[in-house]
């Protein structure tokens, strides 16, 4: 499964290129020449440089242009400055109540309310008072993007009610093509959890349609149409294990080979359903080969191992020789992952930090000095996140008597003002006895403070600090392998300790 990306950070970095080909829709007041500028000023560590940028951004702010206005709003998130960003885009939602900011958080806001039919008279009001006429048109239909936002959102919350004829509707609606992928594809997944395969397949297949051209180069190489392009594999891969599951395996076999082709390296996710698939096809031998690649990748789960067994045994004619093959496989994963971690360790100093845990104790990391820790940067909404859980708790439970080994899940990231309360909740609803810190928003600036230290630019993210407070590794995401996140965790820990 793929890391979750911090979807603040995404839905921004996307409008940002936006914002500016809104901006030059609307005036050509930002040439090419002042946006390179600015980018060279934002990357450089010439504190005159900063200077320039902080000048140059003010003016724009002060200019009482909208174009002007809305590059200040991104350059100044770009640089980390969300306080001014926040600022420029207050003025400049009260400077322009039908400009494209206001549009923005008016389109936001109607995607949090949490009544269907009430957001549907939201979006109703929305298109009288921003009429998609009244703004300039933009490559790949990317000005259309907000409405598709409150379009989908209301598909998607209809398919969780089993409303399959509004759902229907309200994705016929979306207009944006670099993001009607997504959409669909996200869409489609709702449908799958419902146990309805049928319109999941049409949407899936709906993803893979729209995608094609962009993974073809059809539509060019910029980078709306890379984004579009991103999704293309993986919407393969999901209809062909939805086409697995209808029995239809020829068809799946066209969808997963499309899927692998589009890979530069096959996972262990992609092998199972390619192996499964296979399988059904009674083409043993070559699911055989398949799944065998997926146990050695050391990303196996459970499911996997199952099939591999069971592939094992028709292929060979019995399970004669099995433990001991699999016992080599294990060996060799574990080799495998030590010189992977060799190569990946680092020696750096660790960001100090002091939060409070969720029953009010204060917990810094300089406390923690001669002790190897291993810091978890989650949130209750990130679903890999939670995924993983399982396994942390399978390694805190092999280190649980080890004093010289602390583990600490910071929750981060927060969307809701009861961020503590939905933490400690779900750690019981669940029975983990994690020791979890809440690193939470500041005020004023509007930003986490210790997993900013840290760089995070995605979660789940692990970093394992030795006994002197420096950070030896990063381990970033949750691929879905308990096993293999148990593995990596506890060699990572294991190599800090044997380093002193």
């Amino acid at each position: 499964m793929k890391i979750i990306k911090r979807l603040k950070v995404l839905v921004r970095v996307m409008l940002l290129a936006m914002a500016f080909n809104y901006a030059q829709a609307q005036s050509q007041d930002h040439t090419d020449s002042t946006k390179k500028q600015l980018d060279r000023l934002l990357v450089s560590p010439d504190p005159a440089d900063r200077q320039l940028l902080n000048s140059r951004l003010k003016s724009l702010a002060a200019s009482g242009t909208e174009s002007n206005m809305s590059l200040a709003v991104s350059y100044y998130y770009q640089a980390k400055n969300v306080r001014a960003s926040d600022s420029v885009l207050d003025a400049e939602i009260s400077k322009f109540p039908r400009g494209q900011e206001a549009r923005l958080k008016r389109q936001q806001a109607i995607t949090r309310i949490k009544s269907l039919p009430e957001m549907e008279d939201a979006y109703t009001g929305f298109l009288k008072n921003f009429p998609p006429g009244n703004y300039p048109k933009l490559p790949f239909g990317q000005d259309r993007l907000v409405y598709d936002r409150i379009r989908i959102t209301l598909a998607e919350g209809y398919a969780k009610e089993k409303n399959v004829a509004k759902a229907n509707y309200y994705a016929g609606l979306l207009e944006a093509g670099f993001w009607m992928g997504k959409a669909y594809s996200g869409l489609a997944d709702v449908f799958y959890t419902n146990g309805d395969l049928g319109d999941a397949a049409v949407y899936q297949r709906k993803a893979v349609k729209n995608a094609s051209p962009y993974a073809k180069g059809a539509m060019g190489n910029s980078a709306i149409a890379g984004f579009a392009a991103a999704g293309y594999g993986g919407y393969c891969a999901t209809y062909a294990q939805i086409l697995y599951e209808q029995k239809k395996y020829d068809k799946a076999l066209k969808y997963i080979e499309l899927a692998v082709q589009s890979s530069k390296r096959p996972g262990a996710a992609l092998n199972y359903t390619y192996a499964e698939i296979l399988a059904g096809l009674d083409r043993n031998q070559e699911a055989y080969s398949k799944i065998e690649s997926a146990v050695k990748s050391g990303e196996a789960t459970q499911a996997m191992a199952g099939l591999f067994k069971a592939l094992y045994i028709k292929v060979k004619g019995s399970d004669v020789g099995l433990d001991a093959y699999e016992a080599d496989i294990r060996k060799g994963i574990a080799d495998n992952l030590q010189k992977k971690l060799d190569k990946i360790m680092v020696d750096e100093p660790a960001a100090g930090f002091t939060l409070t845990d969720l029953h009010g104790n204060q917990v810094s990391l300089a406390s923690l000095k001669g002790k190897v820790v291993v810091l978890d940067f989650w949130a209750t909404w990130c679903v890999p996140c939670k995924a993983s859980f399982p396994a942390m708790q399978t390694v805190i439970n092999k280190y649980k008597n080890d004093p010289d080994v602390r583990f600490l899940f910071i929750h981060t990231w927060e969307r809701t003002e009861t961020a503590k309360e939905d933490a400690s909740a779900y750690m019981a609803s669940m029975g983990y006895n994690f020791q979890v810190l809440m690193d939470m928003k500041n005020p004023q600036t509007k930003t986490n403070k210790v997993v900013d230290s840290y760089n995070v630019t995605s979660i789940p993210a692990k970093f394992v600090i030795d006994r002197k407070g420096n950070i030896r590794f990063r381990l970033n995401g949750f691929d879905g392998s308990k096993e293999a996140a148990v593995d990596e965790v506890s060699v990572a820990i294991d190599l800090v300790k044997s380093n002193g």
